[in-house]
């Protein structure tokens, strides 16, 4: 199973790191890249045939600014395609509705704004329908983290 990670600029790298972070955790193989879908054009699609044919199953795209990379990938490849929206102009509100409002049939599923973790997360989900040991992990960490938290509420009381 592999999971790639694109984001639009060198810039957005540690925002997209968390993504990479949370795969480590779950010891999910990813390859991160930053490819520009306005500046490379050409690399970008190169770069997605490569990931169709060497087994890619998912791809977590961050962009801000125009925010086109997630959906030009989204067009390129049936991969499924998970959009971060970075902050820029505008906060990252103007990303959020960029990826969000994709025409019907080249859907790209959307998380929060700089929230990258959340899109591994998904990554992980989508994974977790083909690999029952990563669909274990997921629901071992939230059973970890309902008890975790449960705890804390309950040293405030």
């Amino acid at each position: 199973m592999k999971v790639a990670i694109i984001f639009g600029s060198i810039s957005d790298k540690e925002v997209m790191a968390k993504a990479a972070r949370c795969l480590e955790e779950f010891g999910v193989f990813y390859e991160a890249y930053a490819i520009s879908a306005h500046r490379l054009p050409e690399v970008l699609g190169e770069k997605l045939k490569e990931f169709e044919h060497n087994g890619v199953e998912v791809i977590i795209a961050g962009a801000g600014l125009a925010a086109h990379l997630p959906g030009v990938v989204a067009s390129k490849t049936t991969i499924p395609v998970v959009g971060v929206p970075l902050k820029g102009a505008l906060e990252g509100v103007d990303a959020l509705y960029s990826i969000v409002q994709m025409p019907k049939d080249i859907p790209v599923a959307t998380v929060g704004i700089n929230n990258a973790r959340n899109g591994a997360f998904l990554a992980l989900q989508i994974l977790g329908v083909k690999y029952p040991e990563i669909k274990e992990k997921v629901a071992k960490y939230r059973k970890e983290m309902v008890a975790k938290l449960t705890e804390e509420i309950n040293q405030t009381l």
